[in-house]
């Protein structure tokens, strides 16, 4: 979906934080309100919204169904916001790394599917996360994930779609990774939440892996503890956002931040977007004030 805004580098927001959860679920498919999403979006100033596609919301998400992407597009029209990247928090409801025999072909068939139903919808990156209960731990891990990656990239390329890697690996095996992985369609997807709950600096990770990151969630999380509000947390989010300008990064902003009350998600939505505008564009002059 390349309808639009066009701006130098994109703000968007990830799918379900514009209306209250549902219940019990801090992030997931709004399965009934996803419509209503892209009205607040544009009301909130963002560019685009990062679709999710997970197992509590596959059998009523309308990227399964050509009919359903073109409700999509129609709602791109109508609200001028972009669908150009999904999250596929499937795979943390069945993960990759724990995956053999049938199970890792069953999982590989619906990663292929995912690829095919982006390439319908126009959708230019895909978001798999290892993180949590998905998360690369043992060398039997990565060398399953290494192997099916190996396989999906061609077809990726084919359909024009980029796979891009979350994880919480530490820069160094981040980077000794991504490798043995040079292929051009294979980015990282840098989450500054979770580097910075995991004790990792973002200068680091940027000096490890920069050159391939693609696109990059904004949250603030505290060490070794759970999502709190933008610049309350242990996240240097001055660090990364002057890393990433003089690193030349020109990728998409998306919003990932912690949730307020419910009914305040529109205005919370246009407070943080002010924050990761100002800050983008103080990252941008600094260089030149040098």
């Amino acid at each position: 979906m390349s309808e639009g805004c066009e701006t130098v580098q994109r703000v968007g927001i990830m799918q379900g934080r514009l209306v209250p959860p549902e219940p019990g679920r801090f992030q997931s498919f709004p399965r009934t309100r996803w419509r209503d999403e892209f009205p607040f979006a544009a009301a909130a100033g963002l560019d685009a919204i990062e679709w999710i596609y997970d197992q509590f919301g596959a059998d009523v998400n309308p990227i399964a169904s050509d009919a359903g992407i073109a409700q999509m597009h129609a709602l791109v029209r109508q609200s001028g916001v972009a669908v150009v990247s999904l999250c596929a928090d499937f795979f943390m409801d069945r993960p990759i790394v724990h995956a053999t025999g049938d199970t890792l072909a069953d999982l590989r068939a619906r990663l292929y599917w995912l690829i095919e139903r982006c390439r319908r919808a126009g959708i230019g990156r895909m978001v798999i996360p290892f993180v949590d209960a998905s998360r690369i731990e043992t060398a039997e891990h990565e060398s399953t994930v290494l192997v099916l990656l190996r396989d999906v990239l061609p077809v990726a390329e084919r359909s024009g779609v980029e796979i891009h890697l979350e994880t919480a690996l530490g820069p160094q095996d981040f980077a000794r990774f991504l490798v043995r992985l040079p292929h051009p369609m294979l980015k990282v997807n840098y989450d500054a939440g979770n580097s910075a709950a995991l004790g990792y600096r973002a200068a680091e990770e940027l000096a490890a892996y920069g050159e391939r990151i693609g696109s990059v969630h904004i949250k603030d999380r505290v060490l070794g503890a759970g999502t709190v509000p933008l610049g309350s947390g242990s996240a240097d989010l001055p660090e990364l956002f002057a890393g990433l300008a003089q690193a030349g990064y020109r990728g998409d902003y998306v919003l990932q931040a912690a949730r307020g009350a419910a009914g305040d998600e529109l205005a919370l939505a246009k407070r943080n977007v002010g924050f990761v505008r100002e800050s983008v564009e103080r990252a941008a002059a600094a260089p030149a004030l040098r």
